[in-house]
């Protein structure tokens, strides 16, 4: 499947972003860009992220700290639920009830 890939400076004029955010949530390793035909773009798969960090940005006044400290947060909470997914499939397997 191919990447599907937006123009930042083109997603930044139509969800009313300054390009410089783009390029802080890259320098704290929040989101990749990629170069495609001399103009650097983003993945539509990182959309989703890149919005929620502007609200958290923009709308709730949240630093690049605490943008940042969000982020691991909820990555070691997805990675909690699935651990805890995998051991209920587990006690299935043993035929555990709970």
């Amino acid at each position: 499947m191919q990447n599907e890939l937006i123009i930042i400076t083109d997603y930044c004029d139509k969800c009313h972003i300054d390009p410089s955010f783009i390029d802080i949530l890259e320098d704290w390793d929040l989101i990749d860009t990629q170069v495609s035909d001399g103009q650097r773009c983003l993945s539509f798969a990182q959309l989703p992220d890149v919005e929620r960090y502007s609200r958290m940005y923009y709308d709730l006044n949240i630093n690049m700290e605490g943008i940042d400290a969000i982020h691991h947060l909820l990555r070691r909470m997805d990675e909690m639920q699935q651990e805890i997914d995998r051991l209920r499939g587990r006690l299935r397997f043993f035929g555990e009830e709970f």
